[in-house]
């Protein structure tokens, strides 16, 4: 069977099915955002990991070195938010090939400590070795939050309120952006139309908010701290990562439930719907598949409604039902189609 037959969650859940654990400070293992593990008190460790493979999750033809350490740091602080916990410290392993000089790392760890520095958390160690076929970035998070506060991919219930924070489908279309620049680059230099007298200059003026989603996304702290003042704990949360589509699955499938998901609620920028007109590709597809966006997907009580409509940047965008009646998402047009897993595989 060819790896990429099963995707990465189902070679995930193939490797670790028969896994237990023997220590008793292991509270959550394989299956959430963060491992969950319990020392002395009421306050839980949560421990998370993110690897990041060049030409796999990142290109250098358009990715700047320090907004790479920013956004590597990103993705594994927002896994801890998800879990409605706080970042503490990280340690961040590189392997490294002979094309990065030290002024290269010196940007690439410009980017990683600015992250750190706004959300408060410590570099505390790692591993550094040389490498043959490109960069690669293996970071650790560690984060706590009190036990009561923890929140899983496994609680959601029969109507409950599904919620987005922020817009999606951006940091995709912000992909496709520079892969079409990238494109004409190498196009072009196979012409011999780029020298240093005549530079390759991509425009991208109106489309900055898409770039900064790409390359330089943030982990949605802001809304666990709305969340939080308002006394809101979710049911069930996750980032979004892979996207909309296969991020509400794993909490349908991990809560034992359904889900009605209404197209004409996801929530869109302005700049996305505008690129994929211009892309000629479906806005609604982008939201739904194409990941990267880091926002955060969570469900509430029902009678939470009117607490959640009050909050800034949250949309409500469906609802949770019993599972035998599906994963179902409501067209614009009133058409009811199955929901599936169609986000992003790094294992293709």
């Amino acid at each position: 069977m060819e790896i990429s037959q099963l995707g990465e969650f189902g070679l995930i859940d193939r490797l670790t099915t028969d896994l237990s654990s023997v220590q008793p400070t292991t509270l959550k293992s394989v299956g959430d955002d963060c491992a969950v593990l319990g020392y002395d008190g009421t306050t839980r460790q949560l421990v998370t990991t993110d690897l990041l493979m060049e030409g796999i999750h990142f290109d250098l033809v358009y990715t700047p070195l320090r907004q790479l350490g920013y956004k590597a740091v990103m993705v594994n602080l927002s896994d801890v938010y998800a879990m409605n916990g706080t970042p503490r410290q990280v340690t961040i392993s590189l392997a490294v090939d002979n094309r990065l000089q030290v002024e290269d790392l010196d940007e690439f760890y410009a980017g990683m400590r600015l992250a750190c520095e706004q959300h408060q958390v410590d570099i505390v160690g790692g591993d550094t070795t040389s490498s043959l076929t490109g960069l690669c970035i293996s970071i650790t998070c560690i984060g706590d939050a009190p036990e009561p506060a923890i929140v899983k991919r496994s609680g959601a219930k029969p109507t409950d309120l599904i919620c987005c924070s922020g817009n999606l489908g951006a940091a995709y279309l912000g992909l496709q952006l520079l892969e079409r620049e990238k494109a004409i680059y190498l196009q072009q230099v196979k012409e011999g139309r780029v020298s240093d007298n005549a530079p390759f200059q991509p425009d991208f003026s109106g489309r900055e908010y898409l770039l900064q989603r790409i390359l330089q996304p943030e982990a949605r702290r802001d809304i666990v701290q709305t969340l939080r003042a308002a006394g809101i704990v979710p049911t069930a949360m996750m980032d979004i990562s892979d996207g909309l589509s296969s991020e509400l699955l794993h909490i349908c499938k991990q809560s034992g439930v359904g889900c009605r998901l209404y197209e004409e609620r996801i929530p869109l920028d302005y700049q996305t719907a505008a690129a994929a007109e211009e892309l000629n590709l479906n806005v609604s597809t982008c939201a739904l598949n194409g990941g990267e966006d880091y926002e955060l997907l969570f469900t509430v009580p029902l009678s939470m409604h009117d607490q959640v409509e009050q909050l800034e940047d949250v949309s409500i965008i469906g609802h949770i039902t019993d599972a035998d009646e599906g994963a179902v998402m409501v067209g614009r047009g009133g058409t009811e189609m199955s929901l599936r897993a169609q986000g992003w595989n790094p294992l293709n």
